[in-house]
């Protein structure tokens, strides 16, 4: 199924949408008006619940602005509804003049009091009656409701106000054809909606459908004409789509991935069953905040990796459910799709279960199942920060993830340059992220070789024992030297990791000594004992580089050997371990 088909029928599900001609909007303030025109009072319409202030979304005429002067109906910004702006510019004068004029000819001949009272203000207002106490500068710029004092509805709300908002179903110019998305030949769309709530896209909105120079068009044809989609269809999965941008929603990750703001949607039979099959999928993707809800999480994608039924969790959820998944980044005025995934959600569920089988590393680096943006913050941020994870491998991550691909290697290729960096190997992000990539491989078939989950002496992979004997050699020098201000692996462990035949034997140099010191205090004898163990691993000859794979292996081995090496050794025989544990 089409983007635009799945969101024209998402539309009919949707309570409380906004019908053909009206659009939600968000509003701070509402002008109550005398039968005379006079405004009496403002009303604020901000909620003020809890520590954040929010604008009050309400349903009105649309209006759909590009670059002129278009005036909303019943309703608008204070440049055209008041004419003040905190910015007065030449155009504020004009944008006002056509806000009167539209709603002076949209309500002529009615003889609705509320509609009455807001003619009188429309001949009476000036800009100059913008004054305190009544208006306040906090008012400028704000979109601005009007209601008559008899009433309790807004003036738009009122039945004679709506008899005038006329929808937008492309009759008259208008070219018709045969739409993309029913099969039914309407009116086309010209322009098609506007789209609110990607994150760093434009504020006003930005479009998902559009052709605006000949370059992006074809054979002649202008604008919508070149994706003909009926103007019901257009303002259908506009509306959806909005609505499911919401921010605060269930129906949108938390925090974009990368670039990409992720939105997702349930086919089920009721609204009921449809919030617990996309509260469940938004729980495995962006971990939950509350321990308790992250840790079953984590449980049930372990049970499933393990092959029970979705439907046997206790969540409600419907057997067979449709899922659509859509990941959305700006792109200037416009909005590029990064991915769209369309399945049923028993196969996202076990593709989410694959994904956190494939993390799992021995010992765990964390306490709870980590979301996407927490495990790339962790492996290819700059100094751990969300706005530094590279927005093209997020999405790849993504999409490998839901489409149970394999993952990109440009991670892989992320995580061991942070390695090299200077990021921390025994925090075990690193090499769970590695493990993933690598395990995965293996898993599709891709690789001959599959990676340890937990400490393997006997594992065959020379990297990965070469890794085991840089954690040992730096134990070593750590134990006859204590803490110092830059150990091998501050100084050796990129260089170790790719190119070890240069490296490793200046290390056993230096080690000799260290050994030499450990046995003077009689100490040191396991350390002997393990390196001896790794080296009758290894052949005679050390490899002149290694692939990035293999340096993968290198940072997994070295992970293993390190938190491992301590356990059950006798406490003379442990150091000063720091962030070993």
């Amino acid at each position: 199924m089409s983007i635009l088909a799945a969101l024209d029928a998402y539309y009919d599900r949707i309570e409380g949408i906004a019908e053909p001609g009206w659009a939600p909007a968000r509003f701070g303030y509402c002008v109550v008006l005398a039968d005379d025109g006079r405004p009496l009072h403002v009303i604020d319409l901000h909620d003020r619940d809890g520590k954040t202030v929010r604008q009050r979304e309400i349903i009105v005429p649309a209006v759909q602005r590009t670059s002129g002067i278009q005036p909303a109906l019943f309703w608008d910004k204070t440049a055209y509804a008041l004419g003040c702006t905190a910015k007065p510019e030449k155009r504020t004068a004009q944008e006002h003049a056509a806000f009167k004029k539209a709603n002076l000819e949209a309500i002529d001949g009615s003889d609705d009091p509320a509609l009455m009272a807001f003619r009188r203000f429309l001949e009476t207002w000036t800009p100059g009656q913008f004054q305190p106490p009544l208006f306040t500068q906090d008012m400028l710029d704000a979109n601005i409701l009007f209601r008559w004092h008899q009433d309790n509805v807004f003036l738009h709300e009122r039945p004679a106000a709506r008899a005038l908002v006329k929808a937008d179903d492309g009759d008259g110019d208008a070219p018709k054809g045969f739409c993309l998305v029913t099969g039914e030949r309407a009116p086309l769309a010209t322009l098609h909606p506007s789209i609110k709530g990607v994150n760093n896209a434009r504020s006003s909105g930005a479009s998902l459908v559009s052709f605006n120079r000949p370059a992006f068009t074809s054979y002649g044809k202008d604008q919508g004409a070149n994706a003909p989609t009926s103007a019901r269809v257009a303002f259908r999965y506009g509306a959806a789509l909005n609505r499911l941008l919401q921010k605060g929603g269930l129906n949108r990750l938390n925090q974009a991935i990368g670039d990409a703001t992720v939105v997702f949607w349930a086919d089920a039979s009721n609204a009921k069953a449809a919030e617990a099959a996309e509260r469940f999928f938004a729980d495995g993707l962006d971990a939950p905040s509350d321990e308790g809800e992250a840790r079953k999480i984590g449980a049930d994608l372990e049970a499933l990796s393990k092959g029970r039924p979705l439907t046997e969790l206790g969540r409600g959820i419907e057997e067979n459910t449709t899922f659509h998944v859509l990941g959305l980044s700006p792109n200037a005025s416009r909005l590029s799709v990064r991915f769209w995934l369309t399945d049923t959600l028993e196969v996202f569920a076990k593709r989410l279960a694959d994904h956190a089988a494939d993390l799992v590393i021995e010992p765990v680096p964390w306490r709870t199942y980590p979301s996407v943006n927490r495990l790339l913050c962790q492996t290819v941020a700059l100094q751990g920060k969300f706005e530094n994870i590279p927005p093209l491998l997020a999405g790849e991550v993504m999409r490998a993830i839901l489409s149970g691909t394999r993952y990109p290697k440009s991670w892989l290729a992320a995580t061991i340059m942070r390695l090299r960096a200077g990021d921390d190997p025994l925090t075990g992000w690193h090499a769970a992220a590695i493990r993933a990539i690598l395990h995965r491989d293996f898993r599709l078939n891709l690789s001959p070789k599959d990676v340890p989950m937990s400490l393997s002496p006997e594992e065959p992979s020379t990297a990965y024992q070469l890794g085991r004997l840089f954690a040992v050699l730096e134990a070593a020098q750590r134990q006859a030297l204590g803490n110092v201000n830059a150990t091998i692996r501050d100084r050796y462990f990129g260089a170790a990791s790719a190119t070890p035949a240069s490296v490793f034997p200046l290390l056993m140099r230096g080690a000799q000594n260290h050994l030499g010191k450990l046995r003077n205090d009689g100490k040191g004898g396991w350390i002997e004992r393990e390196i001896e163990t790794v080296l009758d691993r290894l052949g005679p000859d050390l490899p002149r580089s290694l692939p990035l794979s293999e340096q993968g292996r290198f940072a997994i081995g070295y992970y293993h050997q390190r938190k491992a090496q301590f356990a059950g050794k006798p406490v003379e025989e442990t150091t000063e371990q720091g962030d070993e544990q």
